[in-house]
């Protein structure tokens, strides 16, 4: 080839290149933590003044029905970034106990758009509970800029504020006196559920004060996108990265907790990407499994098949598709050292909650949670009787199975499983949901040792290898929605299983009967001394503290003793603080020698219980 025409090629590929990244949007996200949409006045009258994200909706699109999957930060990020459901990928879980890892072939969204030619930059937070992989970040740190991007390339950037996280309101009560709120310590902020004392009044306050500081960061950004001209090349999206952190809001997934503010604004160049007209809000239903997804789409990439969100902008997508969209689905697993299992799916304004461990209620300690004053007088005023019957829920058992009217019970106070009038409603949704967890399959069903043992190197394929007996676990769970009458039959068949991991959930289910289950109350009697699985033991020494048929304690205590790694210790742990903390009231006597000093010291599940039990 002569050199004359080796430069014709090269100079044409170039402008091929060229050509292919100036047909392709900048996309940036903007992302405050840990705020739902009940702290923004585009959203609740009573909410923040917010300026540059207000001036962003008048030139973009409001959507009313954005959700968060997941209540809590890595969990919520994890399914961000896959564009899959944390359930069936072992992601699920906040904090990880080891970063699990995507199949072959799966990658983190933004690995295509680099491979399409995009610069991918991510100021800062990651916080996977997966396995980052190779090639997903140009940049990733808190320095990290889309400045360094070749000359016309195009580029998808992340920036995160940390202004709103919770952390920011773990104020003393003395801190709380020295630092005046700008906004007024105004009675109406206060939930109905929360109590309205002077500490909630401050936090409520002091929290709409971050949002404003929030909304000033965001402001100095998009002057900086402005100063370097590229606002007319750039879709932007502001959201938060899952519900707010007033008490009862994140690591729930009630509708404080999961659904989120979403603002995109498009500039004219990119309108054809947008289904409706600018200043438009949108009320269908929009979640994180689908962000990815839609950005994937903004810049002409194909969506893998394996994920589970679908594109809501781009091509393809008109108005009336949008409108159709009316369903989420959320999940709440452990929170640090407090475990639970919660899956929810909301249909236009009602909203189905199957709690598959009632028992473990929602106020059971979590140490960081329990950093916020608010958080430690809500508690207090509870042990003290002087919570209202809405207040009090908080710290008591909670239903199987919940359904609630949303728009006329927003604040998720009222059940209406049990009421007749809702039974049609309540029957479709229970049925939508279990379809979806069996559909992942969902691993939160399976005792979280084992998926640290078997699951992480592929949890998508070991999900699938797994798939009847998860099914098999559903089935033994869902014994609770009906009449013990009809269950017995069922339950005692599983408790006699070969299988570790259906006698284990028959036992959940028993505890849930509570006393209804006294007729099994010998065999499990006979399981919580003699079963060959540490966790089933302890769950059916659960099963008789719930019952007060026995003091739980010492054979509790021996199945702590006998726990093979901190996650099983941290399982049990969870029951003894439940059964002391909750209606059953029973006393321990914790002793440091039964763990490992390695455990107590350095495995975070394991020490903050430690630390609480004893009291420092």
């Amino acid at each position: 080839m002569n050199m004359k025409l080796f430069r014709y090629i090269v100079c044409l590929l170039l402008l091929q290149g060229a050509f292919l990244w100036a047909s392709r949007p900048n996309i940036v996200w903007l992302v405050t933590e840990d705020n739902s949409v009940h702290y923004l006045k585009l959203y609740d009258p009573l909410g923040a003044d917010m300026p540059n994200i207000e001036q962003l909706a008048e030139n973009g699109l409001v959507f009313n029905n954005a959700f968060s999957n997941a209540p809590v930060c890595s969990a919520a990020r994890s399914t961000l970034i896959t564009g899959c459901y944390a359930p069936r990928l072992y992601a699920q879980n906040h904090r990880r106990e080891v970063p699990v890892k995507l199949s072959k072939g799966q990658h983190m969204f933004p690995w295509y758009l680099r491979q399409a030619g995009y610069y991918t930059t991510n100021n800062s937070k990651e916080d996977y509970n997966v396995e980052k992989g190779e090639g997903v970040w140009d940049e990733s740190s808190k320095k990290a800029t889309f400045r360094n991007r070749g000359e016309g390339q195009p580029f998808f950037h992340v920036q995160n504020f940390g202004t709103t996280h919770e952390g920011k309101l773990l104020l003393t009560k003395e801190e709380m006196e020295k630092n005046p709120t700008r906004n007024p310590h105004d009675p109406e902020f206060i939930f109905p559920f929360h109590p309205d004392t002077e500490v909630f009044r401050y936090t409520n306050a002091r929290y709409r004060d971050l949002h404003e500081d929030a909304d000033k960061e965001i402001g100095n950004f998009l002057q900086q996108l402005e100063t370097d001209g590229l606002l007319e090349d750039t879709i932007i999206f502001y959201y938060g990265d899952h519900g707010g952190v007033l008490p009862g809001s994140k690591g729930y997934i009630y509708e404080r907790g999961v659904h989120v503010p979403l603002v995109i604004s498009c500039p004219d160049k990119w309108k054809h990407l947008m289904p409706v007209k600018a200043g438009s809000r949108l009320d269908g239903f929009v979640s994180f499994i689908d962000f990815g997804p839609t950005v994937l789409s903004l810049a002409g990439i194909s969506v893998p098949d394996y994920m589970d969100g679908k594109p809501f902008l781009g091509k393809g997508v008109s108005a009336s598709s949008l409108d159709k969209r009316n369903t989420t689905f959320s999940y709440a697993d452990r929170f640090g050292e407090k475990s639970d299992l919660v899956r929810a799916i909301r249909v236009a304004n009602f909203k189905y909650m199957r709690n598959y461990q009632p028992f473990n209620f929602d106020g059971l300690q979590n140490n960081y949670r329990y950093l916020m004053v608010a958080f430690v007088e809500w508690r207090e005023l509870h042990n003290q009787g002087k919570l209202s019957p809405e207040s009090a829920q908080f710290f008591e058992p909670r239903a199987a199975e919940c359904l609630y009217d949303l728009e006329e019970d927003p604040f998720e106070l009222n059940n209406l499983a049990d009421n007749p009038d809702y039974r049609g409603i309540l029957l479709s949704l229970r049925n939508q949901l279990k379809q979806q967890v069996l559909s992942m399959p969902d691993l939160g069903l399976i005792p979280e040792p084992e998926l640290l043992k078997h699951a992480v190197n592929d949890p998508v394929a070991y999900g699938q290898q797994h798939k009847a007996e998860i099914a098999e676990m559903v089935r033994i769970a869902d014994l609770c929605l009906e009449p013990f009458s009809q269950a017995r039959k069922g339950l005692r068949k599983a408790l006699v299983s070969d299988h570790p991991h259906y006698r284990y959930w028959a036992l959940i289910t028993c505890s849930v009967f509570g006393a209804e289950a006294e007729s099994l109350s010998k065999l499990i009697s006979r399981m919580a001394v003699e079963d060959p699985d540490n966790l089933v033991r302890a769950r059916a020494a659960e099963y008789l503290g719930l019952t007060r048929l026995t003091d739980p304690m010492p054979l509790l205590i021996e199945c702590l003793k006998k726990s093979e790694s901190p996650i099983e210790a941290s399982l049990v742990l969870n029951t003894i603080t439940m059964l002391r903390d909750g209606q059953t009231g029973y006393s321990i006597e914790l002793k440091k020698e039964w763990l490992p000093e390695e455990w107590r010291k350095n495995a975070s599940v394991v020490k903050n219980r430690y630390a609480y039990l004893f009291g420092n």
